[in-house]
């Protein structure tokens, strides 16, 4: 009898939650997993926001170096650059410690919420292998000198002290992560998805670039996706939604 799916997807309206499924291992990723992970993410692309999430008391412990499946770890499917390419916005729900490979995935969504138990290190250097893409990626979240100090220390840094150096946007109880974090999407999701993708374009292509060679590109990516401007009836009314929004929200 086959055993229980190693990564699971559940839809709620144009949100979809993948979850990683290996509990008893902390979640920790072989090439079954990643193997799921990268077919899961393909399979959401229709979605308008991805919540990602782990089962249990981790979200993602790394690469499970006792049980990879592999001698090779570039033959591992792609399972990090695969939530790197997502064309729809993925939001990680860390539950958990984040470590390693783990800390890289979750530092591949567009951001991250975590619960009180949630815990993130880079312990690349302590077992023994050259770091990947979170020698890009976490300078970019953190500062230079806070991702040198987590990278080359390989200590963890707790729920608290992500929130204060910006590695996290929120930080919730464990029992309420889930539901906030499927509340941002649902809120993600109500957006124009082609304006959302171009977004994600033009962060991803100016965030590198000098201020007066972002301002250019910005304005370039603007017109490539046919963002023109729009008629004054369209804003009146768009505004009155913002407006009956912000409303709810006790602004």
């Amino acid at each position: 009898m086959p055993g229980e799916p190693v990564v699971l997807i559940e839809r709620h309206g144009d949100v979809a939650i993948i979850t990683l499924n290996r509990p008893a291992a902390r979640n920790a990723v072989n090439v079954e997993l990643a193997s799921a992970l990268v077919a899961a993410m393909a399979d959401c692309q229709d979605a308008k926001c991805i919540v990602l999430t782990g089962n249990g008391t981790a979200f993602c412990a790394g690469l499970d170096l006792r049980n990879l499946g592999t001698d090779k770890l570039m033959d591992l499917p792609p399972f990090i650059a695969s939530v790197t390419a997502s064309q729809v916005p993925v939001i990680a729900a860390v539950n958990g410690p984040a470590v390693t490979g783990g800390f890289e995935v979750a530092l591949a969504c567009d951001f991250i919420v975590a619960s009180t138990a949630a815990a993130f290190a880079d312990t690349h250097l302590r077992v023994g292998v050259y770091p990947g893409p979170v020698l890009v990626e976490l300078p970019r979240r953190v500062g230079m000198a806070t991702a040198r100090e987590m990278s080359l220390t390989g200590n963890f840094v707790d729920a608290e002290t992500a929130l204060r150096i910006g590695l996290v946007n929120h930080v919730v109880p464990p029992e309420a992560l889930l539901e906030f974090a499927l509340t941002l999407a649902q809120a993600i999701a109500e957006q124009p998805a082609g304006m959302v993708a171009t977004m994600r374009r033009d962060w991803d292509e100016t965030g590198a670039l000098p201020v007066q060679q972002a301002h250019r590109r910005h304005m370039e990516i603007a017109r490539e996706g046919g963002f023109h401007g729009v008629g004054s009836d369209t804003l009146n009314e768009n505004m009155n939604a913002v407006v009956a929004r912000a409303k709810t929200q006790g602004v």
